[in-house]
């Protein structure tokens, strides 16, 4: 059995076709339109890449966004009142600050220094605390990514085990919410659970987001089970570039799951169509606007 692939970049552009739509719509109605501000502090490659494509992405779907650039050696002072300035204003609706930050400031003052109606990386306490209790809330961008695939391949999730290796606020903890949402019977798996391998195999649904290369082998999947790939892995060659490996080793579960994301091509390219999916709730929310349709599943295939 070769696994069907779940094409991340397929599956953004279906729903980056929905949330153009809801912004045009918002346009229309209301005479509103999305504003994201990201900020950048250093000059990291991979970060500017990363900042670049959200806001790229941004104004092609209608929105409005602002880029900050900040030194590398920016206070933290500074930038939180930079945080402070934007959660003051009206035509900013998401704010997103790219993290890690510099050694010399705190990433835990800047997530909650962002206002939790702005929050459209997911990661303010307020923000975690409302996914647990079930209440509305803006998601982590990733694992709201992860959950619209699996729906995608399998719409009805109730009963199905699904196991999330990783245990980070960022990814496991919030994606592991949102499955037991689902219904899911979820385990939380990490790299000190004893006998990794044995508990990976129970799972119908199996999400990797360790941060280690290829660390979940072929025979730890059960046969048939849906395996998302949320690890990126960034390995220097000899040619002097690099290339990405996710936390499964592709070559081997390929040939075992029933469908698989693939690293890279997957996770990755959903994470900044979620965030923007993030900005046009938080711009409805704000403002009080219910006759929107926001996309919370991928849209079907023409």
């Amino acid at each position: 059995m070769t696994a069907t692939i779940i094409d991340g970049k397929e599956a953004s552009a279906r729903l980056k076709d929905g949330i153009a739509k809801a912004v045009a719509d918002l346009k229309a109605k209301h005479g509103l339109v999305p504003g994201l501000a990201t900020v950048l502090i250093g000059d990291d490659p991979a970060s500017q890449v990363y900042v670049a494509s959200k806001q790229k992405t941004a104004h092609a779907l209608g929105m409005n966004s602002v880029q900050h650039d900040l030194p590398g050696a920016t206070p933290e002072a500074e930038l939180l009142d930079l945080i402070r300035r934007l959660n003051a204003d009206p035509k900013i609706n998401g704010i997103l600050v790219q993290l890690p930050p510099p050694k010399h400031i705190d990433p835990f003052k800047v997530i909650t220094a962002i206002a939790v109606a702005k929050d459209v990386d997911g990661l303010h306490p307020e923000s975690a605390g409302r996914l647990m209790a079930g209440g509305d809330s803006l998601v982590s961008c990733t694992p709201m990514g992860c959950v619209m695939m699996i729906k995608d391949v399998r719409p009805d999730l109730t009963g199905l085990h699904a196991v999330v290796v990783g245990r980070s606020n960022l990814v496991g903890k919030p994606v592991a919410h949102l499955l037991l949402n689902e219904n899911c019977t979820v385990t939380i798996a990490h790299s000190r659970t004893k006998d990794l391998a044995a508990v990976c195999r129970t799972a119908d649904i199996l999400v990797a987001a360790v941060g280690r290369r290829e660390m979940v082998r072929g025979d730890w999947i059960k046969p048939g089970a849906i395996v998302i790939d949320v690890g990126i892995n960034r390995v220097p060659t000899a040619e002097g570039k690099s290339k990405l490996y996710g936390d499964v080793n592709f070559a081997e579960a390929v040939e075992v799951a029933g469908a698989i994301t693939p690293v890279p091509g997957g996770v990755g390219l959903m994470t900044v169509a979620c965030l923007m999916v993030n900005t046009l709730k938080a711009t409805c929310l704000q403002n009080g606007i219910t006759d929107v349709e926001i996309p919370t599943r991928l849209p079907p295939r023409a």
